[in-house]
């Protein structure tokens, strides 16, 4: 049984029998997209977990792409009925989108276990324990026997737009150069399964020999990694013309380590 986005008014904090259980079925899985509180935040979704795997994409309360301002929300790519519903529950409505979109990528929307959102950010739950990641979505029963706590919260990120699945990765960069110097540092990733964007993993100070650690979440599984694209730039024109590289460069996937 998937819950999508189960509702919050009349429901959250009700007894189990009133609203949806993990008693309600041998395997329940929820997707909660819009668990802001009602007052003053109009979320319409349930923010507690109350399935065997409960997936908080994005956080469970603001969604990537439902920010648009009012014009370009209602004229929308798939019609004015369907941009006009965005533009009243944008977020509510993602869960039926990411569900959709999760059959065509049975290996996407990986969900780790974390304590929150704020911790999912940090490398505390990266990557996926020996027993794997469960997927959001269609394909969520696969994790069905290996379920071991009461509750279990799950974190990932999701795109702007269809196609919504991202994979995650952990980069790590050793800088080389003769002198620190203001900019930031990008990445691509290349591999076997497909080639991502450039991704900014770093704004600021660069300082030669410091590591830098950031999270990709890549709009494509890229497979066996088979090249890094590294770029750095000023952010103003240096008349020393200061040269920077990579030392190492690593990078870990989310799904197998």
């Amino acid at each position: 049984l998937s819950g999508l986005d189960p509702a919050q008014p009349y429901f959250q904090g009700t007894p189990v029998g009133v609203r949806l259980d993990k008693s309600d079925a041998e395997f329940v899985d929820v997707i909660h997209t819009d668990s802001a509180p009602t007052i003053p935040y109009l979320g319409f979704g349930m923010s507690i977990a109350i399935g065997h795997l409960d997936f908080y994409p994005n956080g469970g309360e603001q969604m990537p792409g439902c920010g648009k301002n009012p014009v370009s929300q209602i004229v929308d790519i798939d019609g004015i009925w369907e941009g006009t519903r965005d533009f009243v529950a944008c977020n509510h409505l993602r869960s039926y989108k990411y569900y959709s979109d999760s059959i065509m990528h049975p290996d996407g929307f990986l969900g780790y276990a974390c304590a929150s959102y704020d911790v999912f950010e940090t490398e505390n739950c990266f990557p996926c324990p020996h027993e794997g990641c469960p997927n959001m979505g269609h394909f969520a029963d696969k994790f069905k026997g290996k379920i071991k706590n009461n509750f279990v919260k799950l974190y990932l990120n999701t795109g702007e737009a269809k196609d919504f699945a991202l994979w995650r990765y952990k980069v790590t960069v050793t800088l080389s150069g003769n002198s620190k110097v203001k900019g930031y540092v990008n990445l691509a990733l290349y591999g076997s399964g497909g080639n991502t964007r450039q991704h900014q993993i770093f704004k600021g100070t660069l300082q030669p020999d410091n590591i830098y650690t950031s999270f990709i979440d890549a709009e494509v599984n890229i497979g066996t990694v088979t090249k890094v694209k590294f770029l750095w730039n000023n952010n103003w024109l240096n008349p020393t013309f200061p040269k920077l590289g990579a030392a190492t460069i690593t990078v870990q996937s989310g799904e197998n380590g």
